[in-house]
């Protein structure tokens, strides 16, 4: 593994689970067993087999049964960033988990998809694509056409350059992003107070065409699944079974 992998991540399990009810009436949604295997437990171990050895968790919504689930883990070692009076959203999130995410680039992620690797894990792929002079984030795309209970209209399009470029808002585009991505902590300079969508930063320079110029992605080369409800989770297990991947 290199040393310039970087060593912690954000993993983003505070949301309500909304659209997941009735299943999250009573267990917070990273809790969801996902063919007999929690949401978060599979999402910290891709991060573990990668290589990343510091998670930061945050909590919100019954975030008692969350932070008692992670103590049972001897690795990777895990910190929690609690949200108890205030749902801070994306952007919020990972601004109050700053102080333990250090000050060199991190992965985030969200606790409600699953990225299986192809042939090298994406994590090494997204460090290895990494320019520090031109990014202050770099995003996993996927294919909107090859995702799995994600039925949108997709988020970007990518530049020759590398950067991103927003679909219209009537439009469709034809990569999603999959909630995986490395950041920079200066991306997070002078950003509000309180709650906010990490998307306050990335349109920060966006310009007329709807190019966001130091937000860059790169496209997975291998499946992505959204569990982001009983029917995603639905197609999530079927897809895991029919590949061997339980």
């Amino acid at each position: 593994m290199s040393r310039d992998f970087p060593s912690h991540a954000m993993l983003l399990a505070a949301g309500l689970g909304t659209r997941m009810r009735p299943l999250t009436n009573t267990t917070p949604k990273p809790l969801i067993p996902v063919a007999g295997r929690t949401l978060l437990d599979r999402v910290l171990d891709w991060m573990q087999k990668a290589g990343v050895q510091h998670v930061v968790v945050n909590t919100h919504y019954l975030a008692d049964q969350l932070e008692a689930h992670v103590k049972s883990r001897a690795a990777p070692r895990i910190a929690i960033s609690p949200e108890h009076d205030l749902l801070l959203e994306t952007g919020g999130g990972i601004n109050k988990a700053l102080p333990l995410l250090g000050s060199a680039p991190f992965f985030s992620a969200n606790s409600d998809t699953l990225c299986i690797d192809g042939e090298k894990p994406a994590l090494q792929r997204l460090a290895a694509a990494w320019d520090d002079a031109r990014m202050d984030a770099l995003l996993l795309l996927h294919p909107v056409q090859q995702s799995v209970g994600y039925e949108g209209k997709g988020d970007f399009f990518l530049n020759p350059d590398g950067t991103l470029r927003r679909r219209e808002k009537d439009g469709t585009a034809p990569y999603v992003f999959t909630g995986v991505q490395l950041l920079h902590p200066r991306l997070f300079a002078a950003a509000p107070q309180g709650a906010f969508s990490m998307n306050v930063l990335y349109d920060r320079d966006r310009s007329s065409d709807g190019t966001l110029p130091r937000v860059c992605g790169l496209v997975h080369d291998g499946s992505w699944l959204h569990v982001g409800d009983p029917e995603g989770l639905r197609q999530a297990e079927a897809w895991l079974a029919a590949h061997g991947k339980i």
